[in-house]
């Protein structure tokens, strides 16, 4: 699935991130806790270089609690690196943040200047709401689609803290491609640029594989499907997503799949973890580049 989604604006965002990340004293991404690999933006690592980094895998609550907690040890294991989980309306621990900030920067001295930190994230990670949060107040735009926040902003937080905004953006490529998947299924890419029924097909085959059980509960199946496609079959038939002649219609049960994942109705569910991403990786680096 080739998907090439790099609006003007995130590519003037992309050159501001590039001009003022030197500038700053910290930075926090946040990142989706069921994809921390994939969600994170690749760019950091290049342009961070000693600066203190803070990774906030949101959304644990969706996530499978296992997988989360062997990223949690995976992230750390990158100098300067935290990471932390989140989850909505815990109000607590998204201020720990501010906490944690304090002990990574203990020669920043708040009474003379303010710690400037960037916060980043792609769509749909919740990274306004986080915003919001921490101000205690509407300080950024939030929604359902992806790409709501367009212009860079600075936003005063508690404790002499200046929290740079930036508009969440994605890369120009999406690579291992099984990254682009699980973007999709979350809902960090928006559905108009997507094959629907290929993304719901590569979801059903995952699950099949990584989480018989909840699959085979949540839709009364007697048994586990041989791969994606027949638990699409098997849904269709159970849900009555029947056209004529008997024929299943994928498209239905695509949008059942993708709506009931993003909406945690089939269970704690992570999407890749630390051993499957490097398998990835090094499977990518072996591969032929166009030029080849």
């Amino acid at each position: 699935m080739a998907i090439n989604w790099f609006p003007g604006h995130m590519h003037k965002a992309r050159k501001e991130i590039r001009k003022v990340m030197p500038q700053m004293d910290l930075i926090i991404e946040v990142v989706d806790a069921r994809i921390p690999f994939s969600s994170e933006n690749p760019l950091v690592p290049s342009l961070r270089g000693d600066t203190p980094l803070i990774k906030v895998l949101n959304k644990r609550d969706l996530a499978d609690p296992e997988v989360t907690n062997q990223w949690l040890a995976w992230l750390e294991q990158e100098r300067g690196v935290r990471a932390l989980t989140l989850t909505h309306n815990q109000r607590q621990e998204a201020m720990n943040i501010l906490s944690l900030a304090e002990e990574l920067t203990p020669h920043h001295d708040r009474q003379k200047s303010a710690l400037r930190v960037m916060i980043l994230g792609i769509p749909n990670v919740g990274k306004s709401t986080l915003i919001n949060t921490l101000a205690g107040r509407p300080a950024a735009k939030t929604g359902n689609e992806p790409a709501v926040t367009r212009a860079q902003q600075a936003i005063k937080l508690p404790g002499n803290v200046l929290l740079y905004d930036t508009p969440g953006f994605l890369w120009p490529k999406l690579s291992p491609e099984a990254c682009g998947y699980r973007l999709a299924i979350t809902g960090a890419i928006r559905s108009a640029v997507l094959d629907f029924e290929d993304v719901a097909l590569f979801e059903a085959d995952y699950l099949v594989d990584a989480y018989p059980a909840l699959i085979t509960a949540r839709y009364s199946l007697d048994s586990v499907p041989e791969d994606g496609l027949a638990l699409m079959d098997a849904i269709a038939r159970k849900r009555n997503f029947l056209r004529r002649g008997g024929v299943p219609d994928l498209y239905k049960v695509s949008e059942i799949l993708l709506n009931e994942f993003r909406a945690g109705k089939l269970g704690r569910i992570s999407l890749e973890t630390p051993s499957m991403v490097e398998k990835e990786r090094q499977e990518n680096e072996k591969m032929p580049s166009d030029k080849d």
